[in-house]
This record gives structure tokens, sequence and C-alpha cells, in this order.
């Protein structure tokens, strides 16, 4: 079967210029494994993750705590069936950090 690009797929068409390298890679390799609708759970992790980091930002730190619940649930999806999450991971961390300071 030929490699998947993102002219020829509209998830990474659409997420080409709006994702960082890093989850873009993650898409690809899903979508090459015939995995479209883990690459979504990547993207609305990775959504999820930017609005709790917004909710920090603006000291709602309740809305924060019950949105980063929801991101690793989509994060643990990924992962059990063995793709690797390690940078959304390490976003995770770094933002439940934050959370937990306050």
């Amino acid at each position: 079967m030929a490699r998947k690009s993102s002219r020829n797929t509209d998830i990474l068409t659409d997420t080409k210029n709006t994702t960082s390298p890093k989850i873009y890679s993650m898409l690809v390799e899903l979508v090459n494994a015939d995995r479209e609708d883990l690459a979504e759970d990547v993207l609305k992790a990775d959504y999820l993750l930017e609005y709790t980091s917004t909710c920090i930002k603006d000291k709602d730190y309740r809305e924060a705590k019950h949105i980063i619940v929801m991101a690793k649930e989509r994060i643990d999806k990924v992962e059990k069936f063995g793709f690797d999450v390690e940078y959304l991971m390490y976003l995770y961390d770094g933002i439940k950090a934050k959370i937990k300071n306050k």
C-alpha cells in the first residue's frame, strides 16, 4: 500500500500547518498504520493540552484540572494501542506540574 501524505489524506492536509512537527509526525505514523481514529484522538489531546495551558494562564485552575483529565484519557487510549506518546506525555507532565503548583 502506498504511503499516505498530506496530499492524499484529509487529516494530514488539515493539520500540517497548524500542529507542531512532533505532533504531525505522530499523525503521519498513525494514518500510515490505518489508525485515523487514533490520529483524531492525538489531535484532540493536543487541543485539550493547549486549552488547559490557556486556563492556567487565565488562572482558571478548576477548569484546567477538569480538562487535563480528559486529555490524559485520550493519551492513554492511543498508548493502549502501542503507539509512541512520549511527546504528549512530556507536554502533559509539564502542564500538570503547573496545576499542582497552584
